[in-house]
């Protein structure tokens, strides 16, 4: 069941959650794409730092860290108390945490703030003006008060560098704190980070070490628990760094007064490594700043997470696969990064040495993105949905290879196996990141299919050979034909496609002879797809991507010297069929079918549900299978079309003037601008109330079914980029 789909912009670095506030919307409304953000706008802003596969750590509009997730892990509501301040020295009350204001829903909102919050930064003073300016994979945050004698500019930053995919996969991220002095007079002035361990895991084995500038907050594995080893570090580019790497062991809020004391203080506390577990490290480095003049100080952090308890997927009868030639990392996934370094130091060592080179060639990146003519909303939405791939949703193992889920909850990831169905919609990888993104084909077709070409659409993790007892997916499994055509397209790499293409042809012979026997070119009989149902005859969804699938292999086929003619014919059939019998008009629609088929439907059976049922059963099993679309208008009926066109298949399948007439009534019908008279039994808080969002299907015409698939009723976040960019490339 999807929880949060890849498209969500949950990652992204908005995370509105409005709730149908109409003055929070307003507000929200006038800000311009690409501009900072302010007041409203900064209070569900995270943006995700840290590199492909690795975990993250989210910088917040405000200026603080949270969704500290580094443990191979989402962990949205991690908020660990660590902070940054700066203190000037010889004016009293001139101390701030280097943070803005805290949101207010936090007080209340997150959990575990009922008893006050007690383990949070929010009780110190604070800047009481931010700001945060976006320019992937940089954000900015602002900061001032007329009260402190100087401005503050933090700009967070990871590796994000197209066609490295090795220096983009970095466990780092790095947070560069800009002061300047605003007055006619020199400031000396101590900025200081701290944090707690929040590595530690249980009561053993946690401690504090050093590290150059800096320390590492670090947890033992134990026996029983290997995943729970982990280090993270925080540590400066300035020899004048002083450390104190282990706080008060007081009970209460001990530690945390003497820390503020010292920051109120403008002192500067010192303290050599300890044996054992202590609660916490600070670091201090004092700054001298003349009048106007700037410093940057870089604080870099890194993390080392090398082992996981994560093993997602179910072994084929008799095997058991922990390593060797079908499982090449261990029985546990391990991430990629824990094969490049041995440990934090390695690690950290590393990012030092690079970190010039690793900054310039992200921002050539950031420069060239945003020095693009589209539009800038369209830059704006593209550069949110790029930050999905800092986050948890994006494995990466030992190998190298991707791995993926469909998107997170708010403790783990959610609905495994790079499922094929749901990344297809996904364009970004497979151009900046090509070799990543051919590691997901090589899956696909080799891990994932078997000898029949049945190809299983969700991949274990580790990625090792999986049961093939449930459906594939239609509309996963003849993407991926289409993908391969478009990965070839971009690497060259002929050899490549030839190593892959028996594959391919069994795929696409399975294909015909499951869902498509009587070879009249649509899938008839019941197909899985996207939704977690089957559909039940031929749809114009599905079966746009049995043609473009159809069109893909033919010119593969015809690279390969194979003899394409019998899937030309079945492509000829299927565009008559959609263009004569499934287009009413107006849109593609389903000709639900039970009758004929290889499959035999099965009435609902209405004994035991209650006298009361008895109509409503009758009449469900009068509309056939539950979970179809009928003569709904679907949004993405076209879809296989719009990847067709992705992928480089730029000759027409079907008619264009058909194609663009579906686009449109989706855009008529299915696109809602207040949803308050709308019924959502299914999952509401993607949107609700008077926000507005486009629906995945509408039945305009009537005929509305009694159970239509599911999902339908939804706002599923993610499918108006596909929509969009179909209107747009047809003009």
């Amino acid at each position: 069941m999807k929880t949060v789909r890849i498209f969500s912009s949950f990652l992204g670095f908005l995370l509105l959650c409005l709730g149908g506030n109409s003055s929070v919307i307003a507000e929200i409304s006038q800000r311009e794409y690409n501009g900072p953000y302010t007041g409203a706008n900064l209070n569900r802003l995270a943006f995700p730092l840290g590199g492909i596969g690795t975990g993250m750590v989210c910088l917040e509009g405000s200026g603080a860290l949270s969704h500290v997730s580094v443990r191979n892990r989402m962990d949205v509501f991690h908020e660990p108390f660590q902070f940054a301040a700066i203190s000037i020295k010889g004016e009293a009350g001139k101390a701030r945490v280097v943070e803005g204001p805290v949101p207010g829903w936090k007080i209340f909102g997150a959990p575990g703030t009922g008893n006050g919050a007690g383990d949070r930064t929010y009780g110190f003073p604070r800047f009481p003006e931010a700001s945060f300016l976006a320019r992937f994979p940089f954000g900015t945050v602002r900061l001032h008060d007329e009260k402190m004698p100087l401005n503050v500019e933090i700009t967070g930053w990871s590796p994000f560098i197209p066609g490295d995919e090795d220096n983009s996969s970095l466990p780092v991220a790095a947070l560069e704190y800009q002061f300047t002095n605003t007055t006619n007079e020199p400031l000396e002035a101590i900025f200081s980070y701290h944090a707690v361990n929040f590595m530690r895991m249980g009561n053993e084995g946690n401690s504090v070490q050093p590290f150059d500038n800096g320390f590492v907050l670090y947890q033992e594995g134990t026996e029983a628990n290997p995943e729970y080893e982990g280090a993270f570090a925080i540590f400066t580019n300035d020899n004048q760094t002083v450390i104190d790497h282990g706080w008060f062991k007081g009970g209460w809020w001990d530690a945390r007064t003497l820390i503020w004391e010292t920051i109120a203080s403008a002192s500067i506390l010192a303290n050599p490594p300890q044996t054992g577990s202590v609660p916490g490290a600070s670091l201090y480095v004092p700054l001298s700043l003349q009048p106007n003049e700037s410093k940057t100080l870089r604080l870099m952090l890194c993390w080392v997470v090398p082992k996981t308890n994560i093993r997602i997927g179910e072994d084929p009868e008799g095997t058991v696969c922990e390593g060797g030639a079908c499982c090449p990392t261990s029985q546990f996934h391990t991430p990629w990064y824990a094969g490049k370094f041995g440990s934090i130091t390695e690690a950290a060592r590393y990012w030092i040495r690079h970190y010039d080179d690793l900054r310039h060639n992200s921002a050539l990146f950031r420069d060239a993105f945003y020095g693009m003519s589209l539009a800038p909303e369209v830059l704006e939405a593209i550069a949110a949905n790029l930050t999905i791939l800092k986050s948890p949703t994006v494995q990466r193992q030992a190998d190298g290879r991707l791995w993926c889920f469909e998107g997170c909850n708010d403790t783990s990831g959610c609905c495994h196996g790079s499922c094929t169905h749901v990344w297809n919609y996904a364009q970004a990888i497979a151009h900046l990141f090509p070799s990543l993104e051919r590691s997901l084909r090589e899956t696909e077709f080799t891990v994932s299919q078997d000898e029949t070409g049945h190809q299983t659409f969700r991949t274990n993790l580790p990625i090792r050979p999986t049961k093939h007892t449930f459906h594939a997916a239609s509309d996963g499994q003849l993407g991926g034909i289409m993908k391969v055509y478009r990965e070839w397209r971009i690497s060259g790499d002929t050899l490549w496609l030839k190593s892959l293409w028996p594959k391919i042809k069994a795929s696409m012979d399975y294909g015909i002879a499951t869902w498509d026997p009587r070879e009249k070119g649509v899938l008839e009989e019941p197909h899985h797809n996207t939704y977690d149902i089957e559909f039940w005859g031929p749809d114009g969804m599905c079966s746009s991507f049995y043609l473009g699938a159809l069109q893909a292999f033919i010119e593969m086929g015809k690279a390969m010297g194979e003899d394409w003619t019998r899937y030309q014919s079945l492509l000829e059939k299927g565009k008559a069929f959609l263009e004569t019998q499934l287009f009413n008009g107006e849109y593609f629609i389903q000709k639900i079918q039970t009758d004929g088929l290889s499959n035999p439907f099965h009435p609902i059976d209405a004994s035991g549900s209650g006298p009361g049922y008895a109509a409503i059963v009758e009449q469900l099993n009068q509309q056939g299978p539950k979970y179809q679309y009928g003569d709904g208008c679907i949004s993405d009926g076209v879809l296989g079309f719009w990847i067709a066109e992705m992928c480089g298949l730029n000759q027409s399948i079907v008619d264009e003037a058909m194609i663009q007439k579906h686009l449109l009534s989706v855009y008529q019908y299915n696109l809602k601008h207040d949803l308050s008279e709308h019924a959502n039994p299914q999952r509401p808080s993607y949107a609700f109330g008077n926000e507005g969002g486009l629906l995945l299907c509408t039945w305009p015409k009537g005929s509305s079914l009694s159970l239509p698939f599911v999902y339908s009723n939804e706002v599923w976040t993610g499918i108006e980029y596909q929509v969009a960019a179909h209107l747009m490339l047809q003009g």
